[in-house]
């Protein structure tokens, strides 16, 4: 696939790593060559100029590109761009990062009748999507969802005291045996583990599991003490974030969540007192600052949650809530050594709005029927929903057992879900399990060098068409 991504700033800069490893042939175009002097080890074009002049998108090969993917730091930048190469160029798929939540209620004027974008991104939005499953299961690094909420696949940091820790895997299908669930992987000091039926689970394992939707905290309670949900919450840094969060939070007109805010700006401070009122307390005050955390009374939260746009406050802010009392800390942390390091330390989750947003864009950029995409582990790891299509003929997949199919090594077929509507079913993925076409398979990939395998895999033979 030919790939134009327009920004070379951080999620430019991630989107083009990711997916330069994977046989694309894509050029980065940015104004500032600083940006782009980063990619000079990386087997991709680069074009220094403003991609919203016809000639730089011209030089950029724009008129025998797949995909565009715009994002610079300028909504306008973005749209008009997208306007550009689907009305002079008319590249076939044209995605474009959008902040300003106000425009979401103009979809008309941002797709083919306005910019001519095919897909919007929000940053945002993705991040609050992230955040609000991170606080309906506080055990979890991660959750994402399958078969329309039917199936959901968690990361789970194993400690000491769960059922599980110290067990064998085969022990979840004996403490559980009435819950449709699969151990998808298992990375032990971020080193990806063979796992078999023997393997003992040990405190500090990152384990990723899949599970029927209904069951995902019995699940997780298995690598784990169990845990309540969260309940009392204290939020602080950027208010875009916050609002947005809030008014997910609060969807009902109400909330199950007894929330704090802490906003360093006062007239901000003010306008979200009055927005969220009275369902929510907003402090003004700085929330790296040991004082305004006692007057939220952080000793006694939950889960504290930092998602101001600096890292360092984000990790400094989280320390310091985590030494102080709360239960549980998430941080915002964009660059992805810092959120390396600190995970798993005294920061409990970290994410960034590049991990939220690559999980939006995947699905676009795979190749196949993929009903859903997401980014895993800090980007290293991906779990797709692919359709299968085809038959016994035509495909590798439909009309096999699962375990006469070949996968590509570390790679995991975890449930297929088939049917539609009420009539849906979520199947654990056994051996003797025959795929059908039409089934939507979870396919957990450790390492994104393989995504052209399962690709493949999964292609359906040119003739059945």
């Amino acid at each position: 696939m030919k790939i134009l991504i327009v920004g070379a700033g951080r999620i430019g800069s991630s989107i083009a790593e990711s997916l330069v490893s994977e046989a694309n042939d894509i050029t980065v175009v940015d104004t500032d060559p600083v940006h782009l002097a980063k990619f000079k080890n990386y087997d991709l074009q680069c074009v220094a100029g403003d991609a919203t002049s016809p000639q730089v998108l011209m030089n950029a090969g724009a008129p025998d590109t797949d995909m565009l993917i715009a994002v610079t730091s300028s909504d306008e930048t973005n749209l008009v761009v997208s306007l550009l190469c689907a009305r002079m160029f008319n590249i076939p798929t044209r995605i474009a990062r959008v902040r300003n939540s106000e425009l979401r209620n103009y979809p008309r004027i941002l797709k083919e009748e306005g910019f001519g974008a095919t897909s919007i991104i929000w940053p945002e939005l993705a991040v609050v999507n992230y955040l609000t499953k991170l606080i309906e299961f506080p055990a979890a690094l991660q959750v994402q969802e399958f078969g329309n909420g039917r199936a959901s696949l968690l990361s789970v940091r194993a400690r000491a005291g769960g059922p599980l820790v110290g067990r064998p895997i085969r022990d979840l299908y004996t403490h559980l045996p009435d819950v449709p669930a699969r151990i998808m992987a298992l990375f032990r000091r971020n080193e990806r583990r063979i796992i078999a039926s023997h393997t003992i689970i040990e405190a500090g394992d990152e384990v990723i599991c899949l599970c029927d939707s209904n069951y995902a905290a019995k699940v997780m309670n298995e690598f784990r003490r169990e845990e309540t949900s969260a309940s009392n919450l204290v939020i602080a840094g950027r208010h875009n974030l916050i609002e947005a969060l809030g008014e997910r939070l609060l969807e009902d007109g109400k909330s199950r969540f007894n929330i704090k805010i802490i906003e360093s700006d006062e007239e901000t401070a003010k306008s979200l007192a009055d927005k969220f009122s009275p369902h929510v307390t907003v402090l003004h005050g700085d929330f790296t600052s040991e004082d305004a955390l006692k007057e939220a009374k952080v000793e006694g939260c939950d889960l504290f949650i930092a998602v101001s746009e600096d890292d360092e406050d984000n990790i400094l802010g989280a320390l310091l809530a985590k030494r102080i009392g709360a239960k549980k800390n998430i941080a915002l942390i964009n660059r992805k050594a810092y959120g390396d390091l600190m995970q798993g330390s005294q920061i409990d989750v970290t994410l960034s709005t590049t991990t939220a947003t690559l999980g939006e864009l995947i699905r676009h950029v795979r190749r196949g029927d993929i009903a859903a995409a997401y980014s895993m582990r800090r980007g290293v790891a991906e779990a797709l929903e692919i359709v299968a299509h085809g038959d016994e003929k035509s495909s590798r997949v439909v009309g096999r057992k699962i375990k006469d199919i070949k996968m590509p090594v570390g790679c995991t077929i975890g449930a297929l879900i088939r049917g539609t509507g009420d009539d849906t079913q979520v199947l654990m993925a056994r051996k003797d399990e025959v795929i059908e076409t039409e089934d939507h398979v979870v396919v957990f990939v450790p390492n994104k060098k393989l995504i052209h395998d399962i690709e493949q895999l999964f292609a359906v033979s040119v003739g059945f068409f």
